[in-house]
């Protein structure tokens, strides 16, 4: 049976207002995405498509997409990726820094959620993928149709539907498509794991029956997920200043994975990281904390960890804080700061504290000041949230402490 508008708008679920942003790289599975949310015709669409310029082509490819647009009467964006460092893992940096310009762009067309083109295969991929590198329940859970980040809500309306049957809906609606070169690459993970499925399928791991174990997998973890919430609520105190107190006698009466997820939800948190530490680094770092040794510290992910007999206080390490900013642009991807002119942004460090002698009034943590943000005019400090308090120089977390338990539950 033919492929519908209907196939895929059931899966959008409940939209927010506004228009429904739609990311089109110009391969097969955007572009009927495309054709087929215009089919529907349910809410306006903006196109947006991200040149990476990481290969030849691409600026034609990202021109093909507007034009396209423009015989369809839809609105066309490209973002380019100007920022690319060519180092570490660069497929790994395009795909945050496309999410990252998606985003940016949503939020300046006062787009709030954006579709993106992911089908059953790229479902059933990534499971292998992540299989292969040890990936536990999180991992495995695969792709979400729905997913919020970075102030954006991401919709995967189409992992359900399998790659020929976009093919074909092109097909019989004359719709030219362009053919990465990238996907014949192997090179690349994906790649070699998509050219390995006919081998795969032999043995009965199926394209739809790899998926459906991620979906399995998915409702594992909103069940370990809501056991983490439950115990985050009642052990784990984060602050404004953006440490983490973890009360170990309820603690340490959580299950392993449990323990581990809080764990490495908290230095995500305190260090604004992506991602969580190897597993392999918590397990250690949760056997000292948790010892019978009163007292003990530790670094890890860019974190202080500090334990008593009672507790464990996980801050911000002084030295892997980001340099100075200006006023106004995010510091150490965690503390949002106001404009002006002639001003920095730089931890407090001890110069700051130098500069505040009646810090101990305040009852905080010495170590928990010191990696907190500041307002300088070159080596004077000019205000600070709580030890230079200023009307018009606030400073303040980009994520609140009341959303740490939130981070537990995947959105």
């Amino acid at each position: 049976m033919a492929l519908t508008s209907d196939d895929v708008a059931e899966h959008l679920g409940d939209l927010p207002g506004g228009p429904l942003g739609v990311a089109v790289s110009g391969g097969s599975d955007s572009l009927a995405l495309l054709g087929l949310l215009q089919d529907w015709g349910g809410r306006d669409l903006q196109v947006v498509t991200v040149d990476h310029g990481l290969r030849d082509g691409s600026a034609d490819e990202a021109e093909f997409v507007a034009r396209t647009c423009k015989a369809r009467g839809l609105t066309h964006t490209t973002l380019r990726w100007e920022d690319r460092v060519r180092q570490g893992n660069l497929q790994e940096a395009a795909r945050r820094a496309r999410y990252d310009l998606i985003a940016g762009w949503a939020k300046s067309k006062g787009v709030k959620a954006v579709a993106l083109g992911h089908t059953i295969e790229d479902q059933a991929e990534t499971f292998l993928m992540r299989l292969a590198r040890g990936s536990g329940v999180d991992g495995l859970a695969g792709m979400a149709m729905r997913t919020e980040s970075r102030g954006t809500v991401w919709l995967r309306p189409m992992l359900r539907v399998r790659r020929a049957d976009l093919v074909a809906y092109l097909r019989n609606t004359g719709q030219e498509w362009i053919s990465d070169p990238s996907n014949d690459d192997m090179s690349f993970d994906r790649v070699r794991v998509r050219k390995s499925m006919p081998d795969l399928e032999a043995l009965g791991l199926y394209t739809e029956r790899l998926a459906a174990t991620a979906d399995r997998m998915a409702l594992a973890r909103q069940a370990l997920e809501s056991m983490a919430h439950s115990v985050a609520c009642e052990a784990m105190q984060a602050s404004e200043l953006g440490a983490i107190a973890i009360r170990k006698a309820v603690f340490r009466n959580a299950a392993p994975e449990t323990q581990l997820r809080l764990l490495a939800a908290a230095l995500r948190w305190v260090a604004g990281a992506d991602y969580r530490p190897r597993l392999h680094s918590l397990k250690a770092l949760m056997a000292e904390a948790l010892s019978g040794m009163n007292n003990g510290t530790a670094t890890l992910h860019g974190c202080l960890i500090r334990w008593t007999e009672d507790a464990v206080s996980i801050d911000r390490e002084l030295e892997r804080v980001s340099p100075s900013v200006e006023a106004g642009i995010i510091w150490d991807d965690r503390w949002i700061s106001r404009p002006h002119p002639g001003l920095m942004v730089a931890a407090l460090g001890q110069k700051g504290l130098s500069q505040t002698p009646d810090w101990r009034a305040s009852n905080i943590d010495r170590q928990t000041l010191l990696t907190t943000p500041g307002y300088w005019r070159e080596d004077d400090l000019v205000a600070h949230p709580v030890l230079l308090p200023h009307e018009n120089l606030r400073l303040s977390l980009k994520n609140p402490p009341e959303s740490f338990a939130d981070t537990l539950i995947s959105r």
